[in-house]
């Protein structure tokens, strides 16, 4: 029994490691150089770019959404202001967002996020969601129609629409505007957007002819680039939707861009778009019409990504009109906004454009605990000790059972090692013996794999919720660790920023991975050295691994971490004094500096 108790230590423990390096370890890293990655790529491209995006060729076959965006021929623009100014545009000003909608095709195609900056630094730039389609990293949504011979000339990418003088669009004034053909048909949009990152379109579309005529509302989003390293381990980003009896879509990069095409079923409500991280945008057509979802990857001319959508065809009879309305997302995935973007405009399970896994049942309880905390202790830092200490008095009665056992583990080990002497030559005996051992003391031999157990999903929760929420981005803690979802600044191999050079990633030890490595070492010596060589090779060794390990994570792991290893030898320490068990802390750490005595020859 004693040698499965060990095993299974071992194997928990590697398992715990393996797990760690190798879903968790290189993202951190990815994520410090996703933003300088995707710079060089997009200066690359320029450099290749011959042609501008500004046109369309005719749409797809069968009179289905446009795909095509191979452009006219015209240089790069040299920045994203010259980029902006080329064209006619309605001004965007709200309390979260800034921008500009582009009247050739009423693309919205100019946002930039007040509140979102791309460093910790407040005068750094803010975050340009959206960007004219001339540039590399174009990305837009674009609302049109698809009409046929009757309906003449409709509203698509290359229609340039008539706007009121002066027009700004604000939550309290929408903007309108309009296009009229040479069938008769008028086209009138309303466009009005709320305080935060929600676009409401509304087409109103008159026929002043004298047959009905019949068309198709689309809505696309296009984005031309993309991240060098998307869908981690942990983090879905790319092509997503919930439509249709399917439910939710998530289409890697990599996926759309061999398949070309994923054409779900048909659907009547939902919302689809695509995402990154922290940012998202997103259409959800109107509920009036059934609609036909579609994610699709174009590699003729410029390579781009697109998820679109096109709706039952409208009639409208002659004198009548017909509206639709389309909603879009353009901004941060802020959990609170989505979930009332659900809530009040009934939207199917948008708060699942936030990607919170497979283990949703603990990390949305993680982050509403966290987030709470927060707003009662005005810094996350502090909410996420605080959520320590709840989570640890939530397992305490398996924990405080854990402990006791293992004090009485402790309290038996000389009896222990007798049975293993008597009975040397004879494992069964040994193995007997040993469970009648346990059974008198009522000792549980597998209690101490509980607390590491305990803390896997717990740890995995809270990375989680560190690395996908955008509340946790750029939040300070104290002293020099300005954005817990970054790692520790600072760094022991440049004797932290006293050397005027910078640590490499693999050797990045900063002060707070070298405390929770610290706090690691004293919670494995509270006990004593296991037997078998095996484990305590491992035992030795996990403090020293965890370190260097958890030297790239964020740094609000790393400090949850060494406030719970903390707090658990607080506990065990006086579990194990109630228990008259001996701690064996000083002598453990005082015995590594004992010189070892030599084997008898």
């Amino acid at each position: 029994m004693e040698n499965n108790r060990n095993f299974l230590i071992t194997i928990a423990l590697s398992v715990l490691i393996l797990t760690l390096w190798q879903v968790f370890y290189m993202n951190p890293r990815v994520e410090k150089e996703r933003e300088t990655a995707r710079i060089e790529q997009q200066r690359v491209e320029a450099q290749k770019q011959t042609q501008g995006a500004t046109g369309e060729v005719p749409a797809a076959p069968q009179g289905g959404v446009p795909g095509s965006n191979t452009g006219t021929a015209g240089a790069v623009p040299e920045s994203r202001e010259q980029a902006v100014a080329a064209s006619q545009r309605v001004k965007i000003d709200t309390p979260s967002i800034g921008g500009s909608i582009n009247l050739t095709g009423a693309r919205i195609d100019d946002v930039l996020l007040k509140d979102y900056h791309v460093t910790v630094d407040k005068n750094s730039p803010n975050i340009d969601l959206l960007n004219p389609s001339v540039l590399p990293n174009g990305y837009y949504a674009e609302i049109g129609f698809v009409g046929n011979a009757e309906t003449g000339s409709v509203p698509g990418p290359d229609t340039v629409w008539t706007a009121e003088p002066n027009a700004v669009l604000t939550p309290t004034t929408p903007v309108t505007l309009t296009y009229t053909n040479d069938k008769g048909l008028t086209f009138k949009r309303t466009i009005g957007i709320d305080s935060n990152y929600m676009f409401t379109v509304t087409d109103t579309v008159t026929n002043s002819g004298s047959a009905p005529v019949s068309l198709s509302n689309y809505g696309r989003v296009i984005r031309f680039d993309k991240p060098l390293v998307a869908s981690t381990y942990v983090l879905f980003e790319g092509l997503i939707g919930v439509t249709g009896k399917e439910g939710l879509h998530e289409v890697k990069y990599s996926q759309i861009e061999k398949d070309k095409q994923v054409v779900p079923g048909k659907s009547d409500d939902g919302w689809l778009g695509i995402t990154d991280k922290y940012w998202a945008v997103a259409m959800v057509p109107s509920s009036k019409q059934s609609f036909q979802p579609r994610f699709s990857y174009f590699d003729d001319g410029r390579p781009r990504f697109q998820s679109d959508f096109m709706t039952d065809p409208l009639t409208i009879a002659p004198g009548q009109s017909g509206t639709v309305e389309t909603l879009v997302f353009a901004g941060a995935k802020e959990v609170a906004k989505i979930n009332a973007y659900e809530k009040d405009l009934n939207i199917r399970q948008f708060d699942l454009l936030i990607d919170w896994g497979w283990f949703y049942f603990i990390t949305k309880p993680m982050f509403w605990l966290i987030d709470n905390l927060y707003k009662l202790l005005g810094n996350f830092g502090l909410a996420i000790l605080a959520t320590t200490v709840l989570v640890k008095a939530i397992f305490f009665p398996l924990a405080n059972k854990s402990y006791k056992s293992m004090a009485k583990m402790k309290m038996v080990q000389p009896r222990m090692l007798e049975i293993r002497e008597k009975y040397a030559d004879d494992k069964m005996k040994q193995q007997q013996a040993m469970m009648e051992l346990y059974k008198t003391e009522k000792i549980n031999p597998l209690a101490g794999c509980w607390p590491v157990l305990i803390q896997i999903p717990v740890f995995f929760a809270l990375y989680k919720v560190l690395y996908i929420t955008i509340e946790m981005r750029h939040a300070p803690f104290f002293g020099w660790i300005q954005d817990l979802a970054a790692p520790d600044p600072t760094s022991l191999l440049n004797l932290f920023g006293l050397l005027p050079f910078a640590a490499p990633d693999f050797l990045h030890i900063g002060v707070w991975p070298l405390i929770m490595g610290v706090t690691m070492f004293l919670q494995m010596r509270m006990n004593p050295t296991p037997p078998d060589p095996t484990q305590a090779m491992i035992f030795n060794w996990m403090p020293v691994i965890f370190t260097f390990m958890l030297g790239s994570f964020p740094a609000g792991l790393v400090i949850y971490w060494a406030w719970n290893n903390t707090l658990s030898i607080i506990q065990q320490s006086v579990i194990m004094k109630r228990q008259g068990a001996k701690i064996e802390l000083w002598d453990n750490l005082t015995g590594i500096f004992k010189k070892k005595p030599k084997p008898a020859e």
